[in-house]
């Protein structure tokens, strides 16, 4: 009788033992579970968003920024602009720190762009439709980013912005929204300006002020391609918001 309790106890304790390994051989299994889903991973893959090799990461662009020290006295009075709050919208990482490398142009650039942007007499409006339409046809990520929240500061509305950036029929805009948004799109894609968009505009604002709205937008893809050529980066923070192929 004692041999066949004794024989129990032992199968019970033996039980016992294989459902406690068993228990926490399934915890173990259901813990690694669990942190494989909650923990993200990275994988090489999957890298963060990183500059191109090419590019300073100072300047954002393909030359290193150029010290003041560096510079003769009229760069220098370009570099002192482009440092002061609300002077330029992009400071010296944008075209003003790109144009110190050309300090014999800097300040007839500057002057000219000033003159066309603030004193030529084009409305606010229309200036950055003018310079939105630009930087679309030359599919500029670096000045769209830049004048789309200045075009919503200038009264242009959201759904304007997006026929420009989606590249949609201009058919139901304001007659003068959509000659200037044709004018880009014949400037820069077709190269040959049709009749009646140039009759329009010559009607809405003269002729005089109709040419100062031609080299805005001629000042701003020359602005575009330097941009382009030193691939320009946006500023940290900065998204995207034009969909370039």
């Amino acid at each position: 009788m004692r041999g066949k309790i004794s024989g129990w106890r032992q199968r019970r304790a033996a039980l016992l033992t294989l459902i406690v390994a068993l228990t926490v051989t399934l915890t173990a299994a259901a813990s690694s579970a669990l942190a494989q889903t909650t923990t993200p991973r990275t994988t090489p893959s999957q890298p963060e968003n990183r500059m191109p090799s090419d590019i300073d990461p100072q300047s954002g662009f393909r030359l290193p920024l150029l010290k003041r020290e560096e510079l003769d006295e009229a760069a220098r009075k370009t570099y002192d602009s482009a440092t002061k709050p609300g002077e330029t919208i992009a400071g010296l990482q944008g075209p003003a720190g790109i144009q110190l490398y050309s300090p014999k142009t800097t300040l007839h650039l500057r002057a000219i762009n000033r003159y066309l942007r603030f004193e030529a007499g084009i409305p606010p409006r229309i200036r950055e439709i003018a310079i939105l339409s630009t930087a679309r046809e030359l599919d500029n990520q670096f000045e769209w980013v830049a004048h789309e929240p200045e075009a919503l500061k200038e009264g242009v509305p959201q759904a304007v912005i997006d026929v420009i950036k989606h590249r949609k029929s201009t058919d139901g805009l304001d007659p003068v929204d959509a000659a200037v948004i044709e004018l880009g799109r014949e400037l820069w894609h077709a190269h040959k300006v049709k009749p009646e968009t140039f009759a329009t505009l010559k009607k809405t604002f003269g002729p005089h002020k109709l040419v100062d709205l031609v080299l805005l937008m001629g000042n701003y893809a020359g602005t575009a391609a330097l941009l382009t050529a030193v691939d320009m980066q946006l500023h940290k923070g900065k998204q995207p918001l034009l969909s370039i192929p």
